[in-house]
Order: structure tokens, then sequence, then C-alpha cells
């Protein structure tokens, strides 16, 4: 087993790769007082992590080592993970790839970090959100560092696009948020040029996170589950009861509790997310359907073969929230008993931090009117004197009914 040990971890050493925006820094001084999980959608870029820190731990005469546990050579082996540390050793950084994969992985990440701390430094990955919702044994041990697929900063970094403040770099830096919107943000992706190449890649991509992760852990047929994403893929609200009646309308049997189930697992493989309504009320928390949100933009267009720019555009900063936000953020929606609605509303505990609206086009003072009046309905509520409004291509800065408010190309606040 040695021998394959050594394989990936030659292959990590000769690896070429693009840098992401991630301070690698911290995380390599962090990795000696906790257990460092990184965990995201498959293909966002997790093994890509672990080996620029493996070369960048090399370069600076570090003992370290990156070994890929979804090998099928040692996955199912027993003990696999005692093997790997009676070749590394007690002492330095050893990188582990898709940790979830293997047997008592959270035993053997308790005792270990346990018995060598400060001399075992421990950087993992998972493309299961378990990883970093840690069991009772591992509680206090790990820190999560979520990876998403590329964010637009990084997207004009891999296709090498230097924004300036000229016409034809704001041109093409518009063009370029298209593409990421549309084509979406996995590495791989952006680097191809071929259209046609892109959508079967993010297909392929789309049938792999339902195969491997939700419907394993789900237990259910790869058919209901594919089913399921493009339910979601189609709805910008969730309701599990609305969903069981799809299922029924098309001769499926399923229960209630399976829908909630693929709910979750798929949250949790990173595939989807459900956003709940903001309320002090925990039953309207339940009752009311969350709002759901892609892990990657492009599914919307190689699964569901949509352009819905509105959708997009929401999706996206959606995503960017969840890069920018620290874990004691919470993102919800709000929405009165008009039916005025705000997308975002971003708060810590209690407290309110900042309201966002996203429209693709501000083309007409109707449409204005109605997410001006859900903005500052929201803010009234919450006491808040400011909000944003992230549209295509308008930009200003109002004060309506003692409200401050900031319209933003989506460009200009990705870049921010």
């Amino acid at each position: 087993m040695e021998e394959i040990f050594e394989e990936w971890d030659i292959y990590a050493q000769r690896k070429k790769l693009k840098q992401r925006d991630i301070d690698s820094n911290f995380l390599i001084n962090t990795s000696k007082f906790k257990i460092i999980a990184i965990t995201g959608i498959r293909r966002s870029g997790k093994t890509s992590l672990l080996i620029l820190l493996r070369q960048m731990l090399k370069k600076k005469n570090e003992k370290v080592r990156y070994v890929n546990l979804e090998d099928s050579r040692i996955k199912d082996k027993k003990k696999v993970l005692d093997d790997i540390l009676a070749w590394f050793g007690d002492s330095g950084y050893l990188l582990l790839d898709e940790i979830t994969s293997v047997d008592d992985w959270t035993g053997w990440l308790s005792r270990y970090h346990e018995m060598l701390k400060g001399k075992l430094k421990i950087i993992v990955s998972s493309s299961r959100k378990g990883l970093a919702i840690p069991s009772k044994v591992l509680r206090g041990r790990i820190l999560p560092q979520e990876l998403y697929p590329l964010s637009f900063k990084e997207f004009l970094q891999f296709n090498n696009i230097k924004f300036e403040k000229t016409t034809i770099s704001i041109g093409k830096t518009k063009r370029a948020v298209d593409e990421h919107l549309i084509f979406g943000g996995f590495p791989e992706i952006a680097l191809i040029d071929n259209k046609t190449d892109k959508i079967s890649i993010s297909n392929s991509y789309f049938r792999d996170i339902i195969g491997l992760d939700v419907a394993e852990i789900s237990r259910e047929n790869i058919s209901v589950v594919e089913l399921f994403g493009k339910y979601i893929i189609d709805a910008p609200y969730f309701s599990a009861s609305k969903c069981l009646n799809f299922f029924k309308t098309l001769g499926y049997k399923i229960g209630k509790q399976s829908i909630l189930n693929l709910e979750k697992n798929s949250q949790e493989s990173y595939l989807f997310f459900f956003v709940p309504i903001f309320s002090y009320n925990i039953k309207d928390r339940s009752q009311y359907p969350r709002k759901s949100y892609l892990g990657d933009t492009g599914f919307m267009y190689s699964i569901g073969g949509k352009k819905d720019k509105g959708r997009l555009f929401e999706n996206s900063v959606f995503l960017e929230l969840k890069r920018r936000l620290s874990q004691n953020h919470e993102i919800n929606y709000w929405k009165n008993k008009d039916g005025i609605e705000a997308d975002f509303v971003i708060r810590e505990g209690l407290k309110i931090k900042e309201i966002i609206q996203v429209v693709y086009e501000l083309n007409d003072e109707k449409t204005k009117d109605r997410e001006i009046k859900g903005l500052i309905s929201c803010a009234k509520e919450f006491k808040i004197k400011k909000g944003t409004i992230i549209t295509k291509d308008y930009q200003a800065v109002e004060t309506l009914d003692d409200i401050k408010i900031e319209f933003i190309p989506l460009w200009k606040w990705l870049l921010k």
C-alpha cells in the first residue's frame, strides 16, 4: 500500500495548478491547533487546494504528504488510516483527500488529534457537509473551510482577464459575467473554451453528485434523485408538500419524509441550498416555503436548459454571500403579510446586518418601485437605515423614506 501512497504524493508534487483566493497561510497556521476540514461541492477545487497547500509546505521545507482516499485500491481497506500513519510518521503535515470515504474516520481523527496534537497537523477534505458539522467526538477539534466554485474574481484570474477602468475592459468584464452565470464556476469548465464541452462536463458533474453523494446518502433510487434535482432547478421556491404532489402526479410512490431527506442530503452535498424565511416564529420558518439556490449557476443551463437571468443573478449573489460571510451569519429572505418581499436578509444572531434586493433589469418604473418598496418595508421593520439593490447596469445612490439605497451593477458588486 505504501507504493499507492507514494504515487499520490508524487502526483501532488508535480501537478500544476492555478491559485485560489484562499488564505493558505491561515489554514497552515491553524492546523497546528485544529483539524482543518475543507468541504464543498464535488469538483469545486478541494483536491487542488490540498495539492497547492502541499506544494507550498514543501517549498518551506516542511514534512508533508498528500493521499487521495477515494482511490478504489485503498478506500475499502480496513485500517487504511493507520497504514498511512505508519508510512508517514507521527509529525508533519498530513493531507487526506475525501476522508469520509474510509472506515472509522471520525474515531481516527479524534484519536490522533488528541494523542499527537502540536506534532501531527491534519488537513482533510470531503464533498459532504457532515465533515464541517462534526459528531460529538470531533466537536471543538475541527475548523471548517467551505470551498465553492470559482468566484467571479477567481473566474477572471483563471481566464487571465485583468480588470481596468476602461471602456474596453468594462465591456470584457460584463461579457465574462454572462459566461460565469450561464456556464458556472467549476474550475475545469472555466478553463475550457468550447461551449458544448462546458455543458457536457457540467451535466456529468451533476450526475456524479446525484449518484455518489445524494442518492448514496439518501439510499434512494438515482432516477428519483435526478427527478428531484430537475424539480428544484425549475422551482425558485421549495415546499415538501408541493414537491410530493409533483412526484405523485408522475406515478411515484414516495413519502413526505423521503422528500425532506432529499432536501437535507442535497444541501449536505452542496448541490442545492434552501433558504428559510426570516421570522421570530419557529412555526413560520418551518411552514413557509424555502427559496432554492443551485450549488453552481451552470446547472440551470446544462440540466434545465434555461438562461433565466433573473434567477441566475440572484443565485450568483447568494453564492457570493456564502463565500463572504462567516459561519455565525445566516441568510434569510423576508416577506410581510401583504406579500412584499426582500431577497436577502443577512443576520448575525438576532441582529440584522444587511438587506439586499436583486433584479436583472430596472427598465420600467413599476419594477423599480416594487424592488424599492420591498427593501424599504423590510428596512423599516428592522429599523435599518440602508440597503442595496443589485441590478444589471443601473447605478445610483438614492435616499427614500429616510432609507439610503445603493443601486449597483452585479459585476461591480462581485468585484467589491
